[in-house]
């Protein structure tokens, strides 16, 4: 198991979208909204990191080590506002149902 800190992760919306867009990809995940800056947990492989952190980057929620640039910063979080809607739709969808 590894536990990465990632950005701009801000509510149970924003940790339903990761949860379901890297499912099939890199399986379950666990995504604790208790500490700051937010922390996620899974089983992954050291040669999958490079792949996951790409993942994360293109929802939005970089890992707090990536060396971003000024525009990669902004990208991020506007992405970030995007997948937290969807996340909260689609829990809202799945609460209805």
């Amino acid at each position: 198991m590894r536990t990465l800190e990632v950005l701009n992760v801000k509510c149970g919306g924003c940790a339903g979208t990761l949860k379901k867009a890297l499912l099939s990809k890199f399986g379950e995940m666990e995504v604790d909204l208790e500490v700051t800056p937010r922390k996620i947990t899974l089983d992954i492989e050291e040669s999958q990191l490079e792949d996951l952190k790409l993942a994360l980057r293109k929802l939005g929620y970089p890992l707090v080590s990536d060396n971003l640039n000024t525009f990669q910063s902004v990208s991020t979080t506007a992405k970030s506002f995007v997948s937290c809607a969807i996340g909260k739709i689609d829990n809202k969808l799945d609460g209805d149902a």
